[in-house]
């Protein structure tokens, strides 16, 4: 059965911990909203600058929510890694689209050897691990 992923907005620089909403996500998965292909685990999520999630725009102006996770199985990187307009200097920047159906997911951020997945919660929903 597929959810609507519900965010509790946090601020940037509070403490977000890793979870939203109670409990662990245990069962759970957070999968594509436009085919339902599994991308990450709630228990994937972390926290970067401070807080997990982050609203950023980009430079034509459009706005986006993400999340930050350890771990996108689901996500496939395209193009060539960029520093320009970074959310998080001095990491590079790839698009993600998700793995089944291309649609973008988010974005994969690397400094080195430290990387993390900004992902568009508003284009993910959480699943039963079954379902996914």
């Amino acid at each position: 059965m597929r959810a609507p992923l519900l965010c509790f907005r946090a601020e940037r620089g509070a403490d977000a911990g890793t979870r939203h909403g109670e409990g662990g996500g245990d069962g759970r998965l957070l999968a594509c909203a436009r085919c339902g292909r599994p991308v990450a685990r709630p228990a994937d999520r972390t926290s970067v600058a401070g807080a997990h999630e982050h609203t950023f725009a980009n430079p034509l102006g459009v706005r986006f929510h993400i999340g930050c996770f350890a771990a996108a199985r689901g996500c496939a990187p395209e193009g060539p890694a960029v520093a320009e307009w970074s959310w998080f200097p001095p990491h590079t920047w790839q698009v993600e689209r998700c793995a089944a159906c291309g649609a973008h997911l988010g974005w994969l951020f690397r400094d080195g050897g430290r990387r993390f997945h900004g992902l568009i919660l508003d284009r993910l929903v959480e699943v039963d691990e079954g379902d996914g």
